[in-house]
């Protein structure tokens, strides 16, 4: 057996190891800034500076988190919020209409009335489906945006678009940017987390929550649906805690006593920093993620009474706690898989949008309702939408489906400084095409970061010879009017 261990004798390892438990007081007492200034950056010299350090903005931020409920398939925005009055009574019509989706450019097609009703709520007077009844009763406290325009027609690229402004893979995304210009609050939990649906992820995968370009602690954790959110929680069998403790601390020790300066130093400290956030996470992730503390009343306005809801409420009511607890950045996806597993109705529009409208609206109702009760969603920007919208006609000869519409579309944001009851932008009289203050998603993105203190033509990486953003190179407004 090798007797060495990185140039020391096995006995002279394990002497030096167990004398380090004797400090496991004296560490805690020294703490987490203490133990920074003993690591070292790559170089060996440069002194380790935490990534996800809190970070002040670059003005005073209206919202301090940011939930972001994905409706991952292109929920039909004519068939929801953006009401066509002009449409009904006319299915089945063929009408001259360019569009263009995954069944390619059209320069005509047959209508399709919307298979529900519409009808006016709040003190705004906003028109929603009866696909919505919950959200219909929070349109005073919404902002609905009804001339978004994407790149891409195309499910993969249309996803990296919505959430890293790019229809190229390798950039990073929305939560990354937020993570890398804030850091984060909380050295125990996540800043940036992602909740998948239960049937899957969405198409293009893991690329949708990267940092891209930026390091790997800039991305997001992943919580699952089911079971157990965070996976490696508990203890490994056999070590308490407390061990845990000591072998970090002994492992610091070590890193002090025989590495130093050296720029092999980097590599243990990073790998000393992510065992401490492991250990971190097990001593409180638990309990934020512990949905049972919550009462029989809050549980139910969320939908977890009703098995068609309970999955995304679940979801949305752990987001409320996550923002408590100082996470800066969370996307719940609805729907996922392929086909009729998410929002994508190419085929029976009414089948399709029934079933998600029914597993999510209860749900982030609950959201809006809850956040507003605790006086957390002034603070709290919430955004719903998308990667595009659905065409006004037709996809098939046959049937009630539609296919992609990226020409115009619709999200919504509430809470954290947007002005509620309001409805910016507009489509034609079928919803075709964004006709009225069209506004691409990086303008989306610009708000998100205006709201949350970052200005979004300043805030940049640099890589491959350029500062990079996420609105890219050309200033890119934030939308100023929906700004309370």
């Amino acid at each position: 057996m090798n007797q060495n261990f990185c140039g020391r004798t096995r006995r002279e390892f394990l002497w030096q190891a167990g004398g380090g438990f004797t400090g496991t007081a004296l560490a805690g007492m020294l703490g987490q800034e203490f133990f920074d200034s003993q690591a070292a950056a790559a170089d060996g010299v440069t002194p380790f500076a935490n990534p996800l350090a809190p970070k002040d903005p670059h003005f005073e931020p209206d919202a301090t988190a940011c939930i972001f409920l994905f409706m991952y398939g292109g929920p039909s925005h004519i068939d929801t919020f953006d009401y066509k009055p002009d449409m009904y009574g006319r299915d089945n019509q063929t009408v001259e209409v360019k569009t263009f989706g995954r069944g390619g450019h059209k320069n005509q097609g047959r209508i399709v009335e919307p298979r529900w009703k519409f009808k006016q709520y709040g003190e705004c007077g906003k028109w929603v489906s009866d696909l919505f009844p919950g959200q219909a009763q929070h349109v005073d406290d919404i902002a609905f945006l009804h001339s978004m325009t994407a790149e891409s027609p195309i499910h993969g690229s249309a996803l990296l678009m919505m959430n890293s402004g790019r229809v190229l893979s390798g950039f990073p995304c929305l939560g990354s940017w937020v993570n890398y210009g804030l850091g984060s609050e909380n050295e125990n939990l996540p800043g940036f987390t992602v909740m998948l649906d239960p049937r899957g992820g969405p198409i293009s995968g893991a690329k949708n929550w990267s940092s891209g370009f930026m390091p790997a602690s800039y991305q997001a954790t992943v919580m699952r649906s089911k079971g157990e959110p965070i996976l490696d929680l508990k203890p490994q069998e056999g070590m308490s805690m407390e061990a845990q403790r000591r072998l970090l601390d002994s492992l610091r020790d070590y890193n002090e006593a025989h590495l130093g300066s050296r720029s092999d130093n980097s590599n243990l400290s990073a790998r000393i920093a992510s065992y401490e956030l492991a250990y971190k996470m097990q001593q409180h992730a638990p309990e934020a993620v512990n949905i049972e503390e919550e009462t029989q009343a809050t549980q139910k306005l969320y939908g977890l009474d009703n098995p068609v809801s309970a999955p995304f409420g679940r979801q949305c009511l752990l987001a409320r706690r996550l923002v408590e607890r100082g996470v800066r950045f969370i996307q719940i996806y609805s729907g996922g898989n392929h086909n009729d597993a998410n929002w994508d109705a190419h085929t029976d529009m009414e089948a399709n949008h029934n079933l998600h409208a029914a597993e999510t609206d209860l749900p982030i109702a609950g959201l809006l309702t809850d956040l507003k009760q605790r006086g957390l969603l002034s603070k709290t920007l919430v955004v719903w939408g998308g990667e595009f919208g659905r065409q006004p006609t037709a996809e098939y000869a046959k049937g009630t489906g539609r296919d992609h519409n990226s020409y115009g579309f619709t999200t919504w944001m509430a809470g954290g400084g947007i002005k509620g009851g309001v409805s910016f932008g507009g489509t034609d009289e079928l919803g075709s095409r964004a006709v009225e203050e069209k506004m691409h998603v990086r303008r989306m993105h610009a708000t998100i970061l205006n709201q949350m203190g970052l200005d979004p033509n300043r805030l940049s990486y640099f890589y491959s010879g350029l500062d990079q953003k996420l609105v890219g190179v050309e200033h890119t407004e934030p939308i100023f009017p929906i700004i309370g």
